[in-house]
């Protein structure tokens, strides 16, 4: 069951406070990871989305990860939750294994890249390096807070 907190008071229609996105931390053999380049602001982050209200977290990874760089994956485990105190939005990522497909981009991103864990710490904010480094580890899954910008605290 898909839960949300409101602003309301009980009986009274109200307005979700937070949504819900899925991310996957796409890992390969080789242990170079699945990154894109997001077309709307050109930073590179793990392929995700808004889970939509009758959709499985782990389906949710599944269409977002095929949707943004044409890879399939099969969905692992929960690796850890994040949420953005700034902008409302709580994010479940999990591991995934690529089972198949072809790198593409999609209207939603402008490059698709296999990264080193080296390469992802240079190229992303540490707000979303962590949640890819968080999935290697297998120490997780992990609940951090973040302003968008910095990371507010950090548990295991």
């Amino acid at each position: 069951m898909l839960l949300y907190m409101s602003n309301g008071s009980a009986g009274t229609k109200s307005t979700p406070l937070h949504s819900v996105s899925v991310a996957g931390a796409v890992v390969r053999e080789d242990g170079r990871l699945l990154a894109i380049r997001r077309a709307d602001n050109g930073t590179w982050e793990l392929p995700g989305g808004v889970l939509e209200l009758t959709e499985a977290p782990e389906a949710g990874v599944a269409r977002e990860v095929l949707e943004e760089t044409g890879i399939h994956v099969e969905v692992d485990e929960l690796t850890g939750v994040y949420k953005n105190t700034t902008r409302g939005i709580v994010a479940l990522v999990f591991r995934c294994k690529p089972s198949g497909g072809t790198e593409r981009t999609s209207a939603e991103s402008t490059a698709v890249d296999w990264l080193t864990p080296a390469e992802v710490e240079e190229r992303m904010a540490e707000v979303y390096a962590i949640r890819l480094l968080d999935a290697l580890d297998g120490n997780g899954p992990h609940v951090r807070s973040h302003d968008g910008r910095h990371l507010l605290g950090t548990s295991a």
